[in-house]
Parts: structure tokens; C-alpha cells; sequence
């Protein structure tokens, strides 16, 4: 679930994942792992992810389905 929603928030952002990996300050396939589920995305990129896509980390998780913040 957190893979996908990574993905899909890329998508509608028009980011690639080079770009979203130098938001993070990250390799391109750093960031490709963390998507695919390939390896576990840190708090601390989460936690950056959520304030671009101006979304919660809570969302990204797939603990919620409301996509913006309050």
C-alpha cells in the first residue's frame, strides 16, 4: 500500500523519481527501492514526503484514505 500511494502521489505531482530522490537528497535508486517496497523508507523521508505532497504521513501509510491535511 505505502508503495503504491508513493508512486501515485509521484505521478500526480509530474515528478520523476530522479526528482522526488533529490528532494530527498538521495540516489535515483534509493528512492526507486523505497517505492517498489524494496526497502524500507525512512521517518525522516516520510516525513519530508508528506510536507511536499502536502499530504499526511498518515495517508502514505495507508492508515487513512483523506489525501490532504487539515
Amino acid at each position: 500500500m505505502v508503495f503504491q500511494r508513493l508512486e501515485d502521489l509521484r505521478i500526480d505531482a509530474d515528478k520523476t523519481q530522479e526528482d522526488i530522490a533529490r528532494i530527498l537528497n538521495c540516489k535515483r535508486e534509493v528512492y526507486r527501492r523505497y517505492e517498489k517496497g524494496l526497502q524500507e523508507i525512512p521517518v525522516w523521508a516520510l516525513i519530508k514526503l508528506a510536507d511536499f505532497y502536502k499530504t499526511s504521513t498518515d495517508y502514505i501509510l495507508g492508515l487513512t484514505n483523506k489525501r490532504e491535511q487539515d
